[in-house]
């Protein structure tokens, strides 16, 4: 080896080794910078108590469970920072860390007014998920310069204007979530041009009105199409079926119209089709080669024609849904031995012929809903052989036999609903007893044989009236202490009414009338608090009314006709404020009591030969004396009777003329009222002033009245809320004036009450409000004769429950706005369902700030130097330390989500208790929370999801304000629970395979206080 070669020799392993070296030096220096930048970020986030770990003491942030690194360890390749309860903004220097490929921010409090582009600069960036945070603003137009994006999720955030086009020209996603925002505009097709993208998120964009582009079906590898409430028009388009890749397709409630494509099961990978609450019409196509297809949900639509015969062939379906449509012929038999079968909905169609007796033999059903159809002959008799089922409504059929005998042993099941029918024979003895049955409906049949002394202890309504059930009514009807209603007219019930049937402390509707009682009627009610209809008529009962019927305060229709009662009617009668009365054909005799000698009960007595009244209009016989206290007046002393009120009501009118005379000079001297804007306006001074009339007061409160404006010549109105000051009050009531104008003022929320300007002057003080057509929830909610009150109102007056959902939602919305978007934080210190104002189309919105206050400093508590509040809506310790932060709010708005489950008032739990005293009992005393809910919204589709409101309102309302959740984590847990479940298995033509809220804080609140719940069972 010569000189100069070793001299290379020993050159090279000098180079080799400086290059080593200098490499270990750069690249501690870039373990030093990126840990300096990931330090940097938590101070800019304030130092949020997750990322306490994240500190220079440790060896490397590599370790740190929220960074990824390369494999090597040499540099910062992912950020996964989802659900770490961060508020603020994406700082430029994020994108120092310059092998950033994924960056979640998921599920946080962050805010913009705009979108990060700073992340322009994350040359390297492939993952980027903004989903559930505050951004707002638009999303630019050059967007497409984040070339490297394989996934983009901007959903449940708050962006405006339109999708830019330029998305597509991102062609490496693979990814694109835009759920849940409000955009403008439509779909733009170029997102068609994305050959690559396998899931594509557009649903419940709410603001959008559009059809589903036809671009749509050129992708090829798409896998999951997912654009449910979206406000789709037009007809599906009939190249869907090209989309070869397919396996999740939800179009489901949009307005979608026209023929379902022949092509729709022809990708061969499909399992999961959502296209119900549409407008289609035409036939179900035939199933071509997805037979791998799971779910199939095609309800609510104008579908007609038969069920295919393909269906049969789909080995995997669990669950088919075709309610509400026009489908005739037979179902067919195939479908009954689909092995994987759970749920089958087929209700309110024209479907005929008979049931497959294989229906329940070979899969573990569940549901089985065939009500309102044409169908006969028997219910299939392994209906219930596998033990899973929960739920048999086959009303308003032709179906004959008796019920199955395999029902005995489903202890799962809730629900049986075989109303008018013509079914026979004896009801299977343990179907009575089975422990979670809550409603048997058994009415409009011929069933036959007599009460069970025992019955489950869930059962709340029982009905069998119109049989010919016989025997007497059991003394064993004391154990039935869950019974709300009780029907059981027009059958063959004999002997006496027992008074172990007064000992239901829940009752509320009783129905014996048309059978064969007998004897005298209990005379002691007093554990029936709650009835409000007893119907005894048509039967033989006799003796004395008793006057324990004045014990019963809530009794609203009480029907005593056509038996053989006798003697006076007891006055305590006259003190029931009773809708409907009848006790006509009887024996009843001498005067009826004063207080029921009116025209309403002018047909009560008919056909009591011994009755007599003082009214004739009451169609009885005229008493023939006088009451004791009458005596003659003089014609002197009837002369100063009429002379001396009318000389008063002389003079009474005439000081009213000239106070209103002076008032309205008052009023209409324009040049004392100071008019403060603070949106633009299309009326003047004037207007408002001249429409502060008596006729157009719609309600009063605590400091001042409302009234209803016209605007001229629009016929738009506006609500105007009066506030007149007082010696007593000025002070209390100035304060309220200045609060409730500086946040309304500022606020801006599509789910807060919108001020419009405030007029004042030295002694009066008015604000000016957008008019809400519905009025305050609780008008509508506690029944206070909504239809009439509502002006122009066209809607029942029972607020069915999708209007509740949507009702709680929106509040929760407006509530999360204010205590997570505004900056300080607004606490609204009374909330409750007559704060809630309800637009035309029942959107909620939060009015009535007069008590907000805006906290100090987030995060800090405020003392207020009084406590001001409405009963049953006051958190415990607001009451008790009058310290303020925003879980009072959640707390007020955890009750009116129990309003809104059980129909309840705050203030009515019982007797003597609230209406979260009276929830909290019904969880400690393990009493099903099924009978708690509101009868008259109370349906199947919905058990569930009322249920999980109850529930959330438990949770709200827990004693200690640490337990509660955040207004944000409410409002999550709330569109996560806004799709129909039923029974507690989650509804499977939902979008369950959705990453909507999935792994959130929202769920996993919800999943903690369910085990909460549960041990407290």
């Amino acid at each position: 080896m010569t000189k100069t070669t070793k001299k290379c020799i020993k050159l090279s392993f000098y180079t080799s080794l400086f290059l080593l070296l200098s490499s270990h030096a750069t690249s501690d220096q870039l373990h030093d910078q990126e840990q300096a930048v990931l330090l940097k970020l938590k101070q800019h986030w304030q130092n949020p108590p997750s990322l306490n770990h994240w500190n220079s003491s440790n060896s490397s942030h590599c370790i740190w469970p929220e960074i990824a690194c390369s494999t090597d360890g040499s540099s910062v390749t992912g950020l996964s920072l989802q659900n770490m309860s961060i508020n603020g903004t994406v700082p430029p220097f994020i994108c120092d860390l310059k092998n950033l490929t994924t960056l979640d921010l998921s599920d946080n409090y962050m805010t913009s007014n705009e979108f990060p582009r700073a992340l322009y600069k994350c040359s390297n960036l492939q993952y980027l998920d903004l989903s559930q945070n505050y951004f707002a603003g638009t999303v630019p137009d050059d967007i497409h310069l984040m070339a490297q994006l394989r996934l983009l999720n901007l959903g449940a955030n708050s962006f405006s204007g339109n999708i830019p086009a330029s998305i597509g020209q991102l062609t490496e996603l693979r990814t694109l979530q835009l759920f849940q925002v409000p955009f403008n505009g439509s779909f733009p097709p170029e997102i068609g041009k994305l050959s690559n993208l396998e899931r594509l998120e557009l649903a419940w964009m709410t603001r959008i009105t559009t059809t589903l582009p036809s671009e749509f079906t050129r992708l090829k590898k798409l896998k999951y199409l997912w654009v449910a409430g979206s406000n789709l028009v037009g007809e599906i388009p009939d190249t869907i079926g090209e989309m070869a890749a397919l396996e999740h397709l939800d179009l489901s409630r949009n307005n979608l119209s026209g023929k379902i494509p022949s092509s729709l099961f022809m990708p061969k990978n499909l399992s999961k089709v959502f296209l119900y609450k549409n407008k289609l019409s035409g036939e179900i196509p035939r199933v071509v080669e997805a037979l791998n297809i799971d779910v199939v949900d095609l309800s609510e639509n104008n579908l007609t024609g038969t069920i295919p015969d393909d269906f049969g062939r789909l080995t995997k379906l669990s669950g088919l849904s075709l309610f509400l449509n026009q489908l005739s012929g037979k179902i067919p038999d195939s479908i009954s031995r689909l092995p994987g079968l759970i749920i089958l909905r087929l209700f309110d169609n024209n479907l005929s012929g008979t049931l497959s007796p294989d229906f329940g033999r070979y899969s573990m059903l569940k549901e089985f809903q065939v009500s309102s159809n044409r169908l006969t002959g028997q219910l299939p008799q392994h209906l219930g052989e596998n033990r899973r089922l929960v739920g048999v409504v086959a009303f308003n059929n032709d179906l004959s036999g008796e019920l199955p005998q395999s029902l005995e042993n489903c202890n799962n099941l809730i629900i049986v609903n075989v109303h008018n029918n013509r079914f026979s024979g004896n009801v299977p003895s343990g179907l009575w007893t089975l422990f979670n049955l809550s409603v048997l409906m058994l009415n409009n049949n011929s069933f036959t044989g007599e009460l069970p002394e025992r019955v489950s202890w869930n059962l709340s309504r029982l009905e069998i009236s119109h049989n010919k059930f016989s025997g007497k009514i059991p003394a064993g009807v004391s154990s039935w202490k869950n019974l709300v209603h009780f029907e059981a007219s027009n059958n063959l019930l004999n002997g006496t009414i027992p008074q172990e049937l007064t000992a239901l402390p829940l009752l509320i509707t009783l129905f014996l009338d048309q059978n064969r009682l007998s004897g005298s009627l209990p005379s002691d009610f007093l554990s029936w608090k709650s009835l409000d209809m007893l119907n005894l008529s048509q039967n033989a009962i006799s003796g004395e009314i008793p006057e324990a019927f004045g014990s019963l305060p809530g009794l609203t229709v009480l029907d005593l006709s056509e038996n053989q009662l006798f003697g006076e009617i007891p006055r305590e009668l006259g003190l029931l404020k009773l809708n409907s009365l009848n006790l006509s054909s009887n024996h009843l005799t001498g005067r009826i009591p004063s207080e029921l000698e009116n025209d309403a009960y002018a047909s009560s007595f008919l056909n009591n030969p011994h009755l007599c009244a003082y009214r004739p209009s009451l169609n009885i016989a005229k008493c023939n004396s006088k009451p004791q206290n009458s005596s003659k007046i003089s014609s002197k002393l009837l002369a100063w009777i009429i002379v001396l009120p009318a000389a008063f009501l002389g003079l009474v009118a005439s000081l009213l003329v000239i106070r209103i005379n002076r008032k309205r000079k008052h009023v209409l001297d324009l040049s004392t009222w100071n008019l403060t804007s603070f949106q633009r306006l299309n009326f003047t001074k004037s207007d408002i002033l001249s429409g502060l009339t008596e006729n157009n007061v719609i309600g009063c409160g605590g400091s001042g009245k409302v009234y209803r404006v016209a605007i001229n010549p629009s016929p738009d109105f506006v609500a105007v809320k009066k506030i007149w000051n007082s010696k007593k009050l000025e002070q209390k009531l100035e304060k309220e004036f200045l609060a409730e104008v500086k946040i309304l003022s500022l606020i801006r929320h599509s789910n807060i009450v919108k001020l419009l300007c405030c007029i004042s002057t030295d002694n009066s003080k008015l604000l000016v409000y957008e008019y809400l057509e519905n009025r305050s929830l609780d008008l509508w909610l506690h029944r206070k004769s909504a239809a009439s009150t509502v002006s122009g109102s066209v809607h029942n007056d029972v607020l069915d429950w999708p209007k509740r959902m949507k009702i709680a939602v929106g509040a929760a919305q407006g509530l999360s706005y204010m205590h997570h978007d505004c900056s300080p934080p607004i606490v609204h210190r009374d909330l409750k369902s007559s704060n809630i104002l309800l637009d035309s189309e029942f959107n909620a919105k939060i009015a009535d700030f007069g008590l907000a206050k805006m906290m100090i400093k987030q995060g800090e508590s405020g003392t207020m130097s009084a406590v001001v509040g409405s009963f049953g809506y006051m958190a415990p310790e607001y009451a008790h330390t009058i310290r303020l932060n925003e879980k009072i709010d959640v707390y007020s708005f955890g009750v009116i989500l129990l309003e809104l489950a059980t129909g309840r008032k705050a203030s009515d739990g019982d007797e003597h208790t609230s209406l979260v005293q009276w929830a909290w009992r019904q969880i400690q005393e393990s009493k099903p929370i099924v009978d708690a809910l509101d009868e008259e919204v109370k349906e199947l589709c919905y058990l569930d999801e009322m249920y999980r409101v109850f529930q959330l309102g438990i949770i709200c309302t827990g004693t200690l304000p640490s337990t509660r959740p955040s207004m944000k984590e409410v409002l999550k847990i709330l569109l996560r629970r806004s799709q129909p479940l039923v029974f507690g298995e989650k509804n499977i033509s939902e979008y369950d395979a959705s990453p909507l809220f999935k792994n959130s804080k929202s769920e996993r609140v919800l999943e903690n206080n369910d085990a909460t719940l549960a041990s407290i069972v």
